[in-house]
């Protein structure tokens, strides 16, 4: 003789359900964000001595407080100040062309592109010279320039092309985009330049950098700057749209 069985249904409390979606959330979240660790301690490198904290960090010498500039290249369509020491006629503000170059009264045209301030007053002496200007004296100031900048894309706050000034960093060039955004991820900052006419990329962690692992690296007219996407931090942002479900903060430390 065949058994029969009935299924009987057993009431669920709220409490219940809200137990069992609290549970099964949390073990999202572990599994979710099982990949973002804990900073490291600071350790002392090769590149790098560590101070302790009950030890005083020692004061920058006068050499420290001096970085070499770098020189700041003229391009098409920057402005620059020329001026002709006793040849008041000859002194003008003016705009490089497109192709690069300028022109200038009993000088002539000039190929301005890829020179210094000092290189393009050394030329228009040459030029001046030739032209019946007995020892002329040039000076060159670069008023402003749209051709020296780099651009910075992805997660920061304002993407865009920025100038480039001769002491440039990382740093101070997500800086400059007024931070990194919400979701960027500090391990994964590329930077695209070409050299030699080869494209190169390097790959930067921020927090090493800020935390002094290693140096700011300089950054130069025409690189661009990425900052990567972090896909664990817009899981959080997610996953924090469930918080009324959990009676206890939610903590968790992204990367």
């Amino acid at each position: 003789m065949a058994s029969v069985y009935s299924r009987r249904a057993f009431p669920v409390s709220p409490e219940l359900i809200t137990r069992m979606r609290k549970t099964y959330l949390l073990v999202f979240l572990a599994i979710a964000l099982s990949g973002c660790g804990g900073r490291q301690p600071l350790q002392s490198t090769s590149r790098l001595t560590v101070i302790p904290d009950s030890a005083l960090l020692p004061a920058p010498s006068r050499g420290d407080l001096t970085v070499a500039d770098r020189p700041s290249l003229i391009g098409p369509l920057d402005t620059i100040q020329v001026d002709v020491f006793n040849v008041p006629d000859l002194s003008r503000e003016m705009q490089v062309d497109a192709s690069g170059r300028i022109s200038m009264p009993l000088a002539g045209t000039i190929d301005a592109r890829g020179k210094t301030a000092d290189e393009l007053a050394r030329a228009i002496e040459a030029s001046l010279r030739g032209r019946y200007v007995r020892n002329p004296e040039v000076t060159v100031n670069i008023k402003s320039s749209v051709s020296q900048v780099v651009t910075i894309d992805g997660q920061v706050v304002e993407p865009g092309l920025y100038p480039v000034t001769n002491q440039m960093t990382l740093l101070r060039a997500i800086a400059s985009a007024k931070g990194f955004s919400e979701f960027a991820r500090e391990n994964d900052v590329i930077i695209l330049r070409t050299v030699d006419g080869r494209r190169m990329a390097g790959l930067y962690n921020v927090d090493a950098i800020r935390r002094g692992a290693y140096d700011d690296p300089s950054v130069y007219a025409n690189d661009v700057i990425v900052v990567g996407d972090s896909p664990q931090r817009r899981l959080f942002r997610n996953v924090v749209s469930l918080a009324p479900l959990l009676a206890a903060p939610l903590i968790a430390v992204l990367q």
